[in-house]
């Protein structure tokens, strides 16, 4: 359950503090007075969240096995749709106020922020819609504990992440318009920077020269992801101090017994809405530190083993691989892509091939524990009779012969799948 609480929670958590933030900045009037536009932002949602759903089925079902291809124009995209919408914000009360007399602005403000959601959901989604898919262990029956616990921490890293946007809402009216303001460009900011860092590292895996400053900022950034997401929750300490400054700037005495009494009900609103993003922040932290701590566990994949390949023609000898046990092997691919599979003897004496990677998890890899094959990422443990089979997080399977007591594979086979690898 943790595993899915913690896989969940970061990567839904942006695109809910961006639906909240630009529905915030861009919201003006009621009923017939709200701009028809306003809907815009809600389809935008909506229009992102079903390509995520169909994206995430191709993968799945390995109609697409190349996520990059779709990716990287996306991201440029976003990257666009970012800067654009940076700009809406900062101009946004400015666009908001009296907006029937420039409706043509109001209207390319939530068609740019709609866009800029819809593409956000569109990248982040399909991991975490992908994660559906191992809820249930090859061969185990649908309803077992396991699998309601794993669908409990989905649900409940989505749910937090509702949550978190929703509480940081709530200081949308107690503290300064600039105060949230400035939240929110920091929001936008960092969004910008992961989309960018999404794109420059696809062009680093593909050969793009880099120089050592944009190496170093590319690093910087991976390496300090978690931080960034952290750093989305706590901007919201400056609305949140902004609120209970002026909560506690107003009299509570005075002439005008009904003033204070209204000031009094803005002092608790502001204190209760401090400490509840608080509490967000800090649940927030705790997800990305002490629960990310909890579930990960230091793996080391087992070193290759040394095998025949000649003429195009890979051999490993049954006697090598007989034992029951993973076996791992490497190869380097015509394009230079380094690549590895495995291949584990089943109790029916066939033999389970594949990549040392899955259309899920990627090329995470396998490794061997309680005589279970596990998927590094996400700890689902494979069964071994769908070793070989597509499907779920099984080890994507490729051409195979044996015979002779040994097993030849044609590299060229593996040749064509070293896409998974890059």
């Amino acid at each position: 359950m943790l595993e899915q609480f913690v896989a969940v929670m970061p990567e839904t958590l942006a695109p809910a503090l961006l639906v909240m933030c630009l529905s915030v900045m861009l919201a003006v009037g009621e009923g017939r007075d709200k701009p028809a536009s306003a809907h815009w932002r809600l389809i935008g949602l909506i229009v992102g969240l079903i390509a995520a759903i169909v994206f995430a089925s191709l993968r799945a079902s390995a109609v697409i096995n190349q996520r990059t291809f779709v990716n990287y124009p996306v991201l440029w995209c976003a990257i666009i749709a970012d800067i654009l919408a940076i700009i809406v914000v900062v101009f946004a009360r400015r666009i908001t106020t009296n907006w029937q007399r420039h409706k043509a602005i109001m209207h390319i403000a939530n068609a740019i922020a709609a866009i800029d959601i819809a593409l956000t959901l569109f990248y982040a989604l399909p991991d975490v819609i992908l994660q559906l898919t191992i809820w249930v262990e090859p061969g185990d029956p649908i309803f077992t504990s396991d699998m309601l616990l794993r669908a409990l921490g989905f649900a409940l890293g989505l749910a937090m992440s509702i949550i978190v946007a929703a509480i940081f809402r709530t200081l949308r009216s107690t503290a300064v318009r600039a105060s949230f303001t400035a939240a929110v460009l920091a929001v936008m900011v960092i969004l910008f920077i992961q989309h960018l860092t999404g794109v420059m590292q696809i062009l680093q895996a593909h050969g793009f020269p880099m120089g050592h400053t944009a190496f170093v900022a590319l690093a910087w950034s991976i390496n300090h992801n978690s931080w960034m997401i952290m750093a989305q929750a706590f901007v919201f300490l400056i609305p949140a101090v902004a609120s209970v400054v002026a909560g506690f700037r107003m009299p509570l005495t005075g002439a005008n017994e009904a003033i204070g009494r209204k000031h009094k009900a803005f002092r608790r609103r502001a204190v209760a809405s401090a400490v509840w993003s608080l509490v967000a922040m800090i649940g927030v932290t705790l997800t990305l530190t002490v629960g990310v701590a909890a579930t990960q566990q230091t793996i080391t994949l087992s070193p290759p083993e040394a095998y025949s390949l000649k003429d195009g023609v890979a051999t490993i000898p049954f006697s090598q691989v007989e034992d029951g046990h993973l076996h791992r092997f490497e190869y380097k691919a015509k394009d230079g892509t380094v690549m590895r599979f495995i291949i584990i003897k089943k109790n029916g004496g066939a033999y389970g091939i594949g990549l040392d990677a899955c259309e899920n998890c990627g090329d995470a890899g396998y490794y061997e524990k309680d005589g279970k094959i596990i998927c590094k990422k996400c700890e689902v443990a494979i069964n071994l009779a769908t070793i070989g089979f597509k499907g779920g997080c099984n080890p994507i399977p490729f051409p195979y012969k044996t015979g002779n007591g040994k097993i030849t594979i044609q590299t060229t086979d593996l040749d064509a799948l070293s896409a998974h690898f890059q």
